[in-house]
């Protein structure tokens, strides 16, 4: 399929060289900066564009793959398009794109960063088309790409990425915070890695609930008190402690 790239982030990056990788032909690529558009183009052996009314009357695909609050400026300087279009948010309704002859969502459930490779075939993509044929070509599309391919409408789509939210990025942030925990006291990171590990490990072949650990699961309140009293001085981490233990202890009721 020919497609035409709009955008040069990490998301973006990522589906420009597994679309090259699988068969498929990136015949532009426009980014808001310029220099990232040519950039980008290179690796994939595309032309860089600076205007969207450049974009190729060949395209089959225009994937636009922006900032969210960036995808309707974008496709209201579509109007004339053929090509099915899509975004790769997943936390934008297909609404969005209303107006285009055929058009659909392509949101690949993976954290992404631009000079990290990844194997494209296991991210799972989530898919939605504006009606069945454009859902069928768009699964088509999806499978030649990855091995994991699910059809997925806008609601659930967003509630995926609630729960996306919870998994990657709120835990990140809480290794962000065990990080200067152990920074304020001359302790490495390294220490936690293989505990970080085991914990991710475990959720790959059991149900999260079944795997949790630690004081609040154990009802351990004098553990829970010293941890708190550990934390003085520092109200917010105290905050994001009781509210997890809190949690925690909800769902072990």
């Amino acid at each position: 399929m020919k497609v035409v790239l709009i955008g040069s982030g990490n998301v973006a990056t990522h589906l420009a060289t597994a679309f090259q990788a699988n068969g498929h032909v990136i015949l532009q690529v426009w980014s808001a900066t310029f220099k990232r558009a040519i950039d980008l183009a290179e690796k994939v052996s595309a032309e860089p564009i600076q205007h969207l009314s450049q974009i190729s009357t060949e395209a089959e695909l225009i994937v636009i793959s922006v900032k969210d609050d960036a995808i309707s400026e974008v496709v209201s300087q579509l109007e004339n398009a053929k090509a099915i279009v899509v975004h790769t948010s997943g936390a934008t309704n297909i609404s969005v794109l209303d107006g285009m002859p055929e058009y659909g969502v392509l949101y690949p459930l993976q954290t992404f960063s631009k000079d990290k490779p990844l194997d494209f075939k296991q991210v799972p993509l989530c898919v939605e088309g504006n009606s069945a044929a454009c859902t069928a070509k768009l699964v088509a599309v999806a499978k030649s790409l990855s091995n994991t391919v699910y059809e997925v409408d806008s609601l659930k789509r967003r509630i995926l990425h609630v729960a996306a939210a919870f998994a990657c990025n709120f835990v990140n942030q809480l290794y962000v915070l065990s990080n200067e925990l152990l920074d304020a006291q001359g302790l490495d990171f390294n220490l936690l890695r293989p505990l970080i590990k085991e914990t991710a490990d475990k959720v790959q072949h059991l149900q999260p609930l079944n795997v949790q650990t630690g004081p609040a699961v154990r009802h351990d309140e004098q553990t829970l008190k010293n941890h708190l009293e550990l934390l003085q001085g520092q109200p917010e981490l105290q905050h994001i402690y009781q509210s997890l233990s809190d949690s925690i202890k909800k769902s072990h009721q």
